[in-house]
């Protein structure tokens, strides 16, 4: 541990810096109910809160460091270790959200909050994570800003967005962190993401841009091609005018949605298959997999999209299919691996709750853009310490079990925002 933080602090850009970021990483360890500053202050110096609080809320909101450059020492570290054990398997889009009340803390706003299930005020975060088949650490993070922070100036200024930060989609972020995965020559994987990410056509066509092999998860109402079946050549050239070149529908040649294509597969199409041991049993269910065509808009493109897999479950005795994916996944996969490698994002959830509950990602509780990514940073990189550890030992290891040292808190010490037990349990 004491290397790895060496790393980290070296690339933290300066010598001032290696002390705290150590002490910060070492707070997020340790067991606590909280992992913001205040409280982890408190249990590494309890005979001197204050200078300890300055010095990690200096680090963590003020100090101009590098996020990518402590994630790229974060990615080396932690993959040297997962890759000795398995190779990897997959690249895991996904985002996460946090409740905050209030408008002031940089890109909350109302949207979907997945932590809750609905609609909500809070942040959301778009992340890459490198998996093999056993663990997964994030190697890249960044706030989804929302189009009403983008384009407000005077919030921007007082939280601190970088000029350079602009609108985007979170399916656009996702193929920034891919490209920069990418350019890095980081270990490939096939990329897996949700519905919400694979259901943009334009998501998909920039993986297939990077020559990366994907899984992804897309709506009933995709359109497609019927296994065989491809869109209209163009027309014919006529006496005048330029050559016609775009793809052509007529009433009898149209594409189906997902769903449908579903419902007219044959019974012999689908099997049971079992994919991983969970908690308490076997996960298993019944899938079909078919070859087609996107037909999404493809009638102003000169050529049809490549096939590639549609993947469908449909639990037995459910009155409809419950997932779809599009998979540019050889021809030749089996069914078994696809559906393996498609339920691999489950790990990425994992990865979250651990972040969460064991080490404090959503504790922070500034309102700057530099605090909040400096904080999932630090997080980030005690997680790929975690993991790298797992990968050498026993992957039922978990924070709460490293067994570091707990520094008495100061009499009577409560932090902000706890309960009223906290200072006494």
């Amino acid at each position: 541990m004491v290397a790895y933080l060496g790393k980290l602090a070296e690339a933290a850009g300066h010598v001032d810096r290696a002390v705290p970021l150590k002490n910060y990483c070492r707070g997020l360890l340790l067991p606590g109910e909280r992992k913001s500053v205040e409280p982890m202050a408190a249990r590494l110096a309890p005979d001197n809160v204050r200078r300890m609080h300055q010095s990690l809320h200096h680090l963590v909101a003020d100090a101009p460091w590098s996020d990518e450059e402590v994630l790229r020492a974060v990615r080396g570290y932690a993959l040297t270790a997962m890759r000795k054990r398995e190779p990897v398997v997959a690249w895991i889009v996904d985002d996460t959200g946090f409740p905050k009340k209030g408008t002031e803390s940089v890109g909350v706003t109302r949207q979907y909050c997945g932590q809750l299930g609905k609609q909500e005020n809070c942040r959301v975060a778009v992340s890459l994570s490198v998996s093999t088949w056993t663990l997964s650490v994030p190697i890249a993070y960044r706030l989804y800003l929302p189009e009403s922070w983008a384009n407000d100036h005077a919030r921007r200024k007082k939280t601190g967005v970088p000029a350079e930060i602009q609108f985007q989609t979170k399916p656009r972020i996702a193929l920034d962190q891919i490209r920069q995965a990418v350019e890095a020559e980081a270990p490939r994987g096939v990329v897996l993401a949700d519905a919400a990410y694979g259901s943009d056509s334009q998501f998909r066509a920039g993986l297939r841009a990077f020559q990366l092999e994907y899984a992804v998860g897309v709506q009933s109402s995709v359109s497609v091609w019927e296994p065989g079946k491809q869109p209209l050549p163009a027309k014919p050239r006529r006496d005048t005018g330029r050559p016609p070149k775009l793809l052509g529908r007529d009433e009898n040649h149209q594409p189906v949605n997902a769903q449908q294509l579903a419902f007219a597969l044959p019974e012999t199409a689908w099997k049971q298959i079992t994919w991983r041991a969970g908690s308490k049993k076997h996960l298993r269910s019944r899938f079909a997999a078919a070859r087609v065509r996107s037909a999404h808009r493809d009638y102003w493109q000169s050529e049809p999209n490549p096939e590639e897999w549609l993947l469908i479950e449909w639990p037995k005795g459910a009155a409809e299919p419950a997932k779809y994916w599009l998979s540019n996944l050889p021809g030749q996969c089996k069914l078994e691996e696809l559906v393996r490698i498609a339920k691999q994002r489950w790990i990425v959830e994992r990865d979250y709750e651990e972040l969460k509950q064991e080490l404090g990602l959503g504790h922070f509780e500034g309102r700057g853009w530099r605090g909040f990514h400096h904080h999932a940073t630090l997080c980030l990189a005690a997680y790929g310490f975690l993991v790298a550890e797992r990968s050498l030992f026993s992957p039922s290891l978990r924070a709460a079990k490293l067994k570091l040292p707990i520094p008495n808190l100061p009499t009577g010490f409560q932090p902000r925002g706890a309960s009223r037990t906290l200072a006494t349990s």
